[in-house]
Formats: C-alpha cells, sequence, structure tokens
C-alpha cells in the first residue's frame, strides 16, 4: 500500500487536472488577521427549528452522516431521531463561514479542528452566550494530512530559515507548531507563506511548493500524493515538483490535528439532554460505522447508501465510493472511553486541555489571537454517555518486524533516513542505571515525543568510549581479544540502551502515563558511531576527558516508518 495511506483516485484525477492549471499560476499569498477582526457578525439567538448541522470533508464526518440516516435530513430510522433529534446536514469547509452561521444562530455548532476553535476564541469571548464549549472528540488525523519538503530539508530540524507555506484558518497551522516546538524551533525560526485555500485551486499550498523560494508545504494526502509521484519522490513529470517528498504525514505524527464537535454556551445550558443525546448518537455511530467498514465487502442495506450519500455530500460525486473508503481509513475514529482520557485525564500529555495551551501558544506567536482564553470543555458524567472501561493503550507495532528493520538500518548506516527527531542524554563511566530524579528533563521529552507522534518509531541507541580497545590495540593486543573487546561493548551498550528504555517506561507509569513499548527499538552501537569520529577504519582516539566523556552517551532518535507497512499491528 505505499506509505500505508490509501490513494484517493477520485481526487487524484481531479487533482491532475487541477495541478497542471496552477503549476503556471502564481499563488496569491494573503496576511492573516485575527478572526476577531475579520469577523463582525452580530449575536442572535439560535432558531431552534431544523437547523443546520455543520460536517466537513473528512473521514470522521461520515459517522455523522450515518447518524443522521444517511442523508441530508435526519430521516426517521436514524440514531439521530432515536434520540429525538433532527438535523439539516451541511458540508461547509469555510471556517468563517461556519462562524458566521454560528453567531447568527443559523446552528449552535461549529464543527472544525482544535486548532481551528482555538483560533476563535477571542471572536467569541466577548459574548458569554456564544462561548465554544467542545463537547465531543471524533478523530485524530492518522495519515489524512501530510508535510511535504524539498530535498534541502532533511529533518524537521532542518526548516530552521526555510519558507512553509500553509493554508489561513486552517488544519495545518496546529500541525506546523506542533513539529517546529518538537524541533526546538518557533514560527520565528522560519518564514511563512499563507494562502486562502486549502486544494484545488493555485492559491492552495500545493501550488505554492511549484515556486522556487519555498521550501516546505503543509497539505492534504491526496495534493501530497500527487506533488511527490504517488508518495515517492518527486520525478517532475506528471505535475509533480522533482526531489519533493512527504517528510511525515499524520500517519506518524498521530496526536497533533484533533477534529471536534464544540456547541454555543447558551444552546448548551438551555439545552444540555440534547446536546449529550447527540454525543451518545455519535459514539453509537462510530461503534456502527466501524463493523460496516470491517466488513465493507458484504452487502449490507445501511453501508451501501452510507457510502453513496457519503461520496455525494463530500466529495461531490455519489460514484467516489473508493474513495470514501480511504477517507474513512485516513481518521483513527474515537470512541467514548477515548474521549473520556482526553477529556478528564490530567496526565494524558494529549488531552484536549494540553493540546489546546500548545495550539494557543503557536497562534499568539503568529499574532493570530491573543491566547488569553481556552476552550471550555463539557463536564461529562462520562458513565451516562457509555464510558465503561478505562482506556487501553494497546500494542501498535510488530516488535519483531520493527527490530529487523532497525537491525537492517543500522547495518547500512542509515538510521538517519527518515529521521524527525533526535537527541541524547548523557552518563558517567561504568553507569548502567538511569535513575529518573537524575533525567527527568529528558524522560518527559521522550514521552511527549512518543505520545504526539504515536505512528513513529523510537529508537533507544547505546553508544560507548572506544579508548579501552584503542590502549589494547597499541598494546598489540590479538584480533581475538579485540573483536572480544568489540563486542563486548556492543553488548553493554545494548544493555544500557534497555536500561533507559524501561527507566523512561517506569517513569511514565509512575506519572500516571502508559507508553507503548512496541513503540521502541533498542541498538547497541558498541563504539562503532563515535563522536569524536572515525579515523580510516577505526574510532578516532579522544584528545581530551571532553572527548572521551562525549562518547558515552544513548541517542533518542524518532523515526518515520510509514514506507514499511507492515511494522504496524493490523487494528
Amino acid at each position: 500500500m505505499g506509505l500505508m495511506i490509501r490513494y484517493f483516485r477520485y481526487w487524484l484525477f481531479v487533482l491532475a487536472v487541477l495541478i497542471s492549471t496552477f503549476a503556471a499560476a502564481k499563488p496569491q499569498y494573503i496576511n492573516p488577521i485575527p478572526l476577531a477582526q475579520l469577523i463582525n457578525t452580530p449575536v442572535s439567538k439560535v432558531n431552534e427549528q431544523t437547523f443546520e448541522l455543520p460536517v466537513i470533508t473528512w473521514g470522521a464526518d461520515i459517522n455523522t452522516i450515518y447518524a443522521n440516516g444517511s442523508q441530508s435530513i435526519t430521516s426517521s430510522n436514524s440514531l439521530f431521531s432515536s434520540y429525538g433529534l433532527k438535523f439539516r446536514l451541511s458540508r461547509n469547509d469555510k471556517f468563517s463561514d461556519q462562524l458566521t452561521n454560528y453567531l447568527s444562530g443559523k446552528t449552535p455548532y461549529l464543527r472544525g479542528t482544535l486548532g481551528m476553535v482555538n483560533a476563535a476564541s477571542d471572536l467569541l469571548a466577548s459574548n458569554p452566550s456564544v462561548t465554544p464549549i467542545i463537547i465531543h472528540q471524533l478523530s485524530w488525523s492518522s495519515g489524512g494530512d501530510a508535510l511535504v519538503v524539498k530535498p534541502s530539508v532533511r529533518t524537521v530540524a532542518d526548516l530552521k530559515g526555510k519558507t512553509i507555506a500553509l493554508q489561513a484558518y486552517g488544519p495545518h497551522v496546529d500541525y506546523m507548531g506542533a513539529v517546529l516546538k518538537d524541533a526546538g524551533l518557533t514560527p520565528d525560526d522560519v518564514t511563512i507563506k499563507w494562502l486562502p485555500d486549502l486544494t484545488g485551486t493555485n492559491n492552495s499550498p500545493a501550488s505554492a511548493l511549484y515556486e522556487n523560494d519555498v521550501d516546505a508545504v503543509f497539505v492534504i494526502l491526496p495534493d501530497a500524493l500527487a506533488l511527490t509521484s504517488g508518495g515517492a519522490v518527486g520525478t517532475g513529470s506528471e505535475d509533480s515538483v522533482k526531489g519533493a517528498k512527504i517528510l511525515m504525514s499524520t500517519k506518524t505524527a498521530n496526536r497533533v490535528i484533533a477534529d471536534v464537535y464544540a456547541v454555543r454556551a447558551d444552546y448548551f445550558n438551555s439545552h444540555r439532554s440534547d446536546v449529550m443525546n447527540f454525543v451518545k448518537a455519535l459514539n453509537s455511530a462510530t461503534d456502527e460505522v466501524k463493523v460496516l467498514f470491517n466488513n465493507a465487502n458484504a452487502k449490507n442495506a445501511k453501508l451501501t447508501p452510507l457510502l453513496s450519500y457519503s461520496a455525494d455530500l463530500l466529495l461531490d460525486s455519489p460514484d467516489a465510493i473508493e474513495d470514501i473508503k480511504g477517507l474513512y481509513a485516513d481518521a483513527e475514529h474515537l470512541d467514548i472511553n477515548a474521549n473520556k482520557q482526553l477529556f478528564s485525564d490530567m496526565a494524558y500529555p494529549r488531552n484536549i486541555t494540553k493540546v489546546s495551551n500548545e495550539i494557543q501558544t503557536t497562534l499568539k506567536r503568529l499574532s493570530l489571537t491573543s491566547a488569553s482564553t481556552l476552550p471550555q470543555l463539557a463536564n461529562w458524567d462520562f458513565t451516562q454517555l457509555g464510558a465503561d472501561i478505562e482506556f487501553n493503550n494497546k500494542s501498535r507495532f510488530n516488535s519483531e518486524r520493527v527490530a529487523s528493520v532497525v537491525a537492517k538500518k543500522q547495518q547500512q548506516n542509515s538510521l538517519a533516513d527518515g529521521e524527525l527527531f533526535s537527541f541524547e542524554v548523557a552518563f558517567q563511566p561504568n553507569q548502567n542505571s538511569f535513575n529518573s530524579s537524575l533525567y527527568q528533563t529528558e524522560f518527559k521529552r521522550v514521552i511527549e515525543l512518543a505520545s504526539t507522534y504515536g505512528g513513529a518509531v523510537i529508537t533507544v541507541e547505546g553508544h560507548s568510549d572506544p579508548l579501552k580497545y584503542l590502549r589494547s590495540k597499541k598494546k598489540g593486543e590479538t584480533g581475538v581479544v579485540l573483536n572480544r573487546i568489540k563486542q563486548s561493548n556492543r553488548n553493554i551498550s545494548l544493555s544500557r540502551a534497555q536500561s533507559v528504555k524501561q527507566s523512561v517506561l517506569t517513569f511514565a507509569t509512575d506519572q500516571g502515563i502508559a507508553l507503548d513499548a512496541s513503540q521502541f527499538a533498542l541498538v547497541g552501537h558498541g563504539f562503532g558511531s563515535p563522536k569524536t569520529g572515525m579515523c580510516g577504519n577505526e574510532p578516532c582516539a579522544p584528545a581530551t576527558e571532553s572527548e572521551w566523556r562525549s562518547n558515552m552517551r544513548v541517542v533518542f532518535r524518532i523515526i518515520q516508518l510509514e514506507a514499511e507497512s507492515d511494522v504496524f499491528q493490523p487494528l
């Protein structure tokens, strides 16, 4: 399947036509201003007749369509109807238009990413009746969005000083902020070019990558595939950009873009039971649609109309059935137990409050909000909503396959290929244990990266000092003795890597955080990659104590293995 992400045949056909047009056109960049200055719609009461329920072109919205009976107006035999609800579905991918409808009372609901809702916080803070209350997280993006780069960008840290293009007010502002932060960068370290459209025009990020002065773009998956010759490396033909590649998709950064529903405070307070029933219906729909898609090859009276209407509403063609299946696959659909964790587990590194704070920091840096208030969260009793178990952190990786891929990369000296971030932990001579009290800062960073990039593999790479080996060689020890020292150093460095990994997992457990142990792969380099460098085929001798100590380290490397589809466990 290449990159473990699906080809949207319908969109790729459309994009091929569009890209051939906008490849030769110059994108028109904009200077975004805070939404509070852009939108001045007066606040009106909610029209309590059948009102619009916004959906957007995203896989999780297929669940909403199903809950509505797979048609525009809520059908009598639908989940929404069974809870006494009635809506008129309306696709609205332009968030500013959604905000206008929300303020005017055309609908009490907002549908967007968590970043979009946060971007509207200043606009909506001026009137308590329209304060957005987040009521449900539908999904995480898990493959549908990507960072595409030119050859000069090998890791995220290489974005420093580069130019990035992305849509203003869109879903990728949070994505950009997260990856820059995790590389130790801020928006001030890059040049940003803003575009009004997300896809399909000459004023979208995909079109900007054709410009010589643009080094990277945040785009939706179909654009990423078109720009990179189907997800490989752009050849420059068939409208791809020569040398362009996907540095990472949200298959790797799978805890960055959160899709949510929010509701007006006045409506929530006066219709709490209706809003709760809305969430219950969505949760039931999520469960039932999973069953339908897991048996998509079987004839089912509910699946056929769902696919057809979803394709029509979201992709403007009732025949785009395979593309709807791909759209669905690029989202991780969340049930009520996952929502319980996101709303109420304050230890969880990617809960809604922590992610909102991260987003607000980015928006404030970009002068798009004052970051003075966060969206409120519904104070649900999750037992009433049907939550019945603690969140189960399942293993996502095939540990044996990961170990095989990493071992091959080590043999080929190519572990840096696919690297997104890396940092190291120093240790003392003869040190074999790693107390969390001494390494708390480093361990917290590992936990944050493991939680944010849940689709990435984290290698824990032990390195050792070559001085004993070099002294023995200078003494004229035999090859047998020297090889024994080499192997001993590899074993010791692997043991240290194991000790560090276990210390991180234990530290996380003590903090109330469950990490996925299968995400970590151990590497024992011995002294094969010393910081002091190689002198021919042997490690260079350290000249100072500082150089000597620099070789004693454990390196954490976050790498994406999306091309290795079999490293992931089937869901």
